[in-house]
């Protein structure tokens, strides 16, 4: 976004500087952390909240920070903003509270305590940027209904791949094409993947087995593209996606897909295994205009009637300051829901369950989460996967059967849930 780089080189100019507060201190919040702190001028991280504070610490110390100070008031924390000392907590609704914090980002991956944090900031008019799919895909329709009437900002974030797809996106509306499928390249898809067989990938690059998993066994990416899928108003063609293995180039699969199935579905999200450039993201769009199908075919993009756009990388934390300007500096979101939910992610059991167990988190052992269109997901009481965590299993389920709500018995007092029978009934009613 070559716009804002002018913006925040005048802010940092002015010493007035955008400031950040960041919830969660994982791997993924430590690179913005550096991104912020080593690289960004005219923008500062504010704040870090996480359960164990030392892990917030690091985010400061390991990038060169060394007066940290922890606080545990609203008010104390303002003061450490309005001093520009950098400030840690255990209380992440402090964050939300602070007056002089300008935006938060959520990089927790967490449901519930994701679903906490945003509704309350959103009541605090606390911009929100989430680099968080899973709650996003779950319950993001009806937080957004949320933001919008308190006037506050709630979007995913650059440098995912959703927000690389939304960018992409944009830009093919733009220069007049009709974008028809976003798509997103995975270099593996494996339903069965769990903690012990990512363990070893896992340690390597300091990650959680548990989010690997969820990586390898396809749920993130049904989160990912359910997420694109609700701010583009586009389908899967079916449950799971096509999912097509093509180890070629991705302007090959101009000829791979079919135009009318995908006009038929209004575009289509959908993912491809082994192509490259990996791990990109593309777009595939159509043109009506013979002048125009001219000139692209000149330009290099073919004969049509499917022309091919992409972006080779999708650089995670790098790119998040960006979302964060876009969002204070000039009120830009990088991709949120346009409505109500288009594409759902339900739970999909990875081997034989039994009656009384108790599902595991995401990535784990139990459960992989497959994209579906959410008026089917409704009509059939599929249960998210996103809310499946915690659920009791009444009946016995067999490998790869999709769990519905009559399956379960779903904890009490998750407000998860509660914004999810809202997010339901207010949906329901605006189509009524």
């Amino acid at each position: 976004m070559l716009i804002v780089d002018t913006a925040l080189a005048e802010r940092h100019a002015a010493g007035k500087p955008v400031r950040v507060g960041m919830i969660g201190a994982g791997f993924m919040a430590r690179g913005i952390a550096n991104q912020i702190i080593n690289s960004t001028k005219g923008m500062v991280l504010a704040a870090v909240y996480n359960r164990t504070l030392e892990k917030a610490r690091l985010c400061y110390t390991d990038m060169g920070v060394s007066d940290v100070r922890v606080v545990e008031t609203v008010s104390d924390l303002e003061d450490a903003v309005g001093k520009g000392q950098a400030a840690i907590t255990s209380d992440p609704f402090l964050l939300c509270e602070a007056g002089n914090i300008d935006v938060l980002v959520e990089v927790t991956g967490a449901i519930e305590l994701g679903a906490q944090v945003t509704m309350h900031a959103i009541k605090h008019g606390k911009h929100m940027i989430l680099m968080n799919a899973e709650v996003d895909g779950t319950v993001g329709p009806i937080m957004k209904v949320h933001a919008d009437k308190a006037g506050v900002i709630l979007t995913g974030s650059d440098g995912d791949q959703p927000g690389v797809e939304m960018n992409l996106y944009r830009f093919v509306k733009t220069i007049g094409l009709t974008p028809l499928l976003c798509g997103n390249i995975k270099g593996l898809q494996d339903p069965y993947r769990n903690p012990t067989t990512q363990a070893g990938f896992a340690a390597k690059w300091g990650q959680s087995p548990y989010m690997v998993t969820s990586f390898a066994d396809g749920t993130k990416i049904s989160f990912e593209q359910a997420i694109v899928a609700n701010a583009t108003g586009m389908r899967v063609a079916k449950r799971g996606m096509i999912g097509y293995d093509h180890r070629g180039h991705v302007d090959e699969l101009t000829k791979k897909y079919d135009i009318d199935m995908l006009r038929s579905h209004g575009g289509i999200v959908d993912y491809v295994v082994g192509s490259l450039p990996s791990p990109g993201v593309f777009v595939l769009a159509t043109h009506d205009d013979p002048k125009q199908k001219h000139y692209l075919n000149l330009y290099k993009l073919g004969e049509g009637p499917l022309y091919s756009f992409y972006t080779p990388y999708h650089l995670c934390h790098f790119e998040v300051p960006i979302s964060c300007a876009r969002v204070v500096l000039f009120k830009d979101r990088v991709l949120s829901p346009i409505a109500g939910p288009v594409v759902d992610v339900v739970a999909t059991a990875k081997i034989d369950l039994k009656a009384g167990e108790t599902i595991d988190a995401m990535g784990g052992y139990m459960t992989y989460g497959q994209a579906e269109n959410y008026d089917v997901s409704e009509q059939e009481r599929l249960l998210p996967i996103g809310l499946a965590e915690g659920c009791r299993l009444k009946r016995d389920i067999a490998k790869d059967a999709v769990l519905t709500y009559d399956d379960v018995e779903v904890p009490a007092g998750r407000l998860a849930d509660t914004l999810r029978a809202e997010q339901t009934a207010y949906f329901a009613k605006q189509k009524a």
